[in-house]
């Protein structure tokens, strides 16, 4: 099947969902003719309910996997996102004479010697 054109395999692709809902009424319509017979109980009518649908899923499916190959051609279709934006810089301490309080200025002094610390243990 590798040299097929692809309407050829539409088209035995096609044939087949028409074969399987063509074979699935027939199976349908025998169920009905044991239903209506004196031995018939409502499980013949389940499967003359049941019978059309699976007829049916074959043809859906090919309308499934066509959806979802025409949703991924549009995914690749789609133009690259643009990179991410550069991080901004880290905004600079304020200086120590400019410090709101005497607390929030410890606190930052704090800090300044924990990343000094980090640093070098990094090296």
């Amino acid at each position: 099947m590798a040299g097929d054109s692809p309407l050829a395999r539409r088209l035995g692709i096609a044939g087949l969902c028409v074969l399987a809902l063509a074979a699935s009424v027939a199976l349908a319509w025998w169920q009905w003719s044991r239903f209506e017979s004196a031995s018939g109980t409502f499980q013949n009518l389940g499967y003359v309910l049941q019978w059309p649908l699976f007829g049916l899923f074959p043809a859906f499916m090919v309308w499934r996997w066509r959806r979802l190959r025409h949703a991924e051609e549009a995914k690749a279709a789609e133009p690259a996102p643009a990179p991410a934006p550069a991080p901004k810089p880290q905004p600079k301490p304020l200086p120590q004479d400019e410090e709101p309080d005497d607390e929030l200025a410890a606190y930052n002094r704090f800090l300044a010697k924990l990343n000094a610390r980090d640093q070098q243990e990094s090296r």
